[in-house]
């Protein structure tokens, strides 16, 4: 087997190796892709020698500078829009207790025997008279063919010594389409508690690369099947099941809110690489275990379970250290997800269109996104009814956000106005005043501009400074 060598950073590297009497190879991932014809600029080089002095040489020619990881002798060296992680042909001995070995100089097949995935265990020269030739000792090639996942070494053993491999088999199922090895599935069931072992950086991060897949289904429900997702999503994984109740001669149940939360993952997946409204999509229903009850001769209720669900997510951020940046989205989009079809129920006013736009804010067209994407009926009829329902409300906010200007939308009368004109120093009566001239443009008593609601605050200024200290306000939906 031969791969065709073209990048040419890498025919770079290639040719000063040679000239300083380097052997290197291209692994893992790059030789992988290459054979499936997929586009890579993350590189792994394995040096046949000293590693970190080798990535300081290249990161001298290429103008950058190489970061060294002297303990597990490997270094990167960003190089324009590629990241050449250069490694040196080494063998590691884990600790029970933990995923981080102690490593050892090595030969090339020792560093590929100790490598997760046969898929991932090929190497290609980077000699100028081998260039390309693939090393392939665990038949790599035939399981791309068969599109299998499976181990170079005994599943138990690569997945021991570092139980990470359990989340990267499932992402790369997710990513690739492939299936997992029943050994390797066999093991995972066995081998599930030792991910607790895995730091939650890295935990999260494979995580994330499975929602950032094609299907993310696939993941997903690997993870769910071998027992992990309920020691590191449990929230998700309680999703799953369906509860029956009798009541004289009929019986009520539920669908699986797992399997339907995939699906709609899966359909979001199909309309937008947005890795955080997938994030959201796979949060939508969270809080429906909670939420969840039985009323007579109506059957399964939900109510409130968007409130809840919201609530839930600072907790679910800062467990899985996630970025706090990406919290008011995700909490935004869980919290409105009933909104536009409430709306039809409900009757489309143009008082809860502003409502809806305003608490949406720039996230208004993700939200319509997932709720097109929660369309998982599978009565024809029905689905183009509800994407009718959701084109008129869609409509219908643009037009409002348009014509009312709406847009990143606060009070036209500022705080420092507000205490001016009514005489007050910073307080919460300050605030509750912005929050009525706010709720008046909402409801379409005076239109979003200055003068009307400069002209509605002062004749009203007397009265809310009596109710403003006492008064309930809130910005909600």
């Amino acid at each position: 087997m031969k791969i065709e060598v073209n990048d040419p950073i890498l025919l770079r590297i290639a040719a000063y190796a040679q000239k300083k009497d380097v052997q290197i190879f291209a692994v893992g991932g790059y030789v992988r892709d290459s054979i499936m014809g997929r586009p890579r600029t993350d590189i792994d080089v394995t040096v046949v020698g000293d590693a970190a002095w080798f990535a300081t040489e290249i990161a001298v020619l290429f103008n950058s500078k190489a970061v060294v990881y002297e303990r597990f002798r490997t270094a990167l060296v960003p190089i324009g829009s590629h990241h050449i992680e250069f490694v040196g042909t080494r063998k590691e001995v884990y600790d029970p207790v933990s995923r981080k070995p102690t490593v050892e100089e090595g030969t090339l097949d020792d560093d590929l025997r100790r490598r997760d995935f046969t898929v991932n265990a090929m190497a290609a020269s980077l000699s100028p008279e081998t260039l390309g030739n693939v090393i392939d000792l665990f038949d790599g090639c035939a399981d791309i063919e068969r599109r299998l996942l499976r181990t170079p070494l005994d599943p138990f053993v690569t997945m021991t010594d570092d139980p990470l491999r359990m989340m990267r088999a499932a992402r790369f199922a997710s990513q690739l389409d492939f299936t997992l090895h029943p050994s390797a599935v066999n093991a995972m069931k066995q081998l599930a508690s030792r991910i607790t072992i895995i730091s939650q950086e890295r935990i999260t991060d494979e995580f994330l690369k499975i929602l950032a897949s094609p299907k993310p289904s696939v993941g997903l429900g690997i993870l769910y099947d071998v027992g992990i997702l309920k020691i590191v999503f449990p929230e998700v994984h309680q999703l799953a099941g369906v509860e029956l109740v009798q009541e004289g001669s009929r019986e009520y149940g539920h669908k699986d809110v797992f399997r339907h939360t995939l699906r709609v993952v899966d359909n979001v997946a199909q309309m937008s690489d947005n890795l955080w409204l997938r994030f959201a999509t796979l949060m939508h229903d969270v809080a429906k275990p909670k939420t969840k009850r039985f009323a007579e001769g109506h059957g399964w209720t939900f109510h409130g379970h968007e409130d809840v669900g919201a609530r839930w997510q600072e907790k679910i951020f800062l467990r899985m250290k996630m970025p706090l940046d990406k919290l008011d989205y995700v909490r935004t989009l869980v919290r409105l997800h009933q909104r536009p079809m409430q709306l039809v129920d409900e009757g489309i006013t143009d008082s809860a269109i502003r409502r809806l736009a305003v608490s949406a804010g720039d996230s208004i067209d993700d939200l319509f996104t997932l709720c097109r994407a929660d369309i998982t009926t599978r009565n024809p009829q029905r689905a183009q009814a509800y994407l009718r329902n959701y084109e008129t409300v869609q409509k219908k906010v643009k037009d409002v956000l348009d014509r009312d200007h709406l847009r990143a939308f606060q009070s036209p009368v500022r705080g420092d106005e507000i205490m001016e004109i009514a005489g007050l120093p910073p307080s919460r009566t300050v605030g509750y005043m912005k929050w009525m001239i706010e709720e008046a443009i909402l409801e379409g008593l005076i239109p979003n501009e200055y003068d009307a609601a400069r002209q509605f605050f002062i004749e009203h200024v007397e009265e809310w400074k009596q109710n403003g200290e006492t008064a309930h306000f809130s910005r909600r939906g």
